[in-house]
C-alpha cells in the first residue's frame, strides 16, 4: 500500500497551536499516522460532504482523502462541541 501525504489547512494548524499541551501531542500522531492508513479503525465518514473524522478524547480532527492523488487534508481540529459548525 502506498504512503498518503498529509496537508494541513493553516486554520486547522493554528487551531491544533491553540489547543492544550497533552492532547496536542497526541492529535499530532494520529494526524501522522494518516500517512499510513488513512482510514483507521474508529474513523467515521461524515454524512453529506465526503469528509471523515477521527476522535482524540473531547477533540476531533476533520479531513478529506483523495484516494486518486494520495493525499490527506486536514480541514478542522478541534473540540467536539465546536469543530462540526
Amino acid at each position: 500500500m502506498a504512503s498518503y501525504s498529509v496537508l494541513i489547512k493553516r486554520s486547522a494548524a493554528k487551531e491544533l497551536e491553540r489547543l492544550p499541551d497533552k492532547p496536542r501531542r497526541q492529535i499530532a500522531k494520529k494526524i501522522l499516522a494518516l500517512a499510513g492508513q488513512p482510514r483507521p479503525p474508529g474513523c467515521e465518514k461524515l454524512t453529506g460532504e465526503g469528509l471523515y473524522r477521527i476522535r482524540q478524547g473531547d477533540y476531533r480532527v476533520v479531513y478529506s482523502i483523495e484516494d486518486h492523488e494520495l493525499t490527506v487534508l486536514v480541514i478542522r481540529v478541534g473540540n467536539r462541541r465546536d469543530v462540526y459548525r
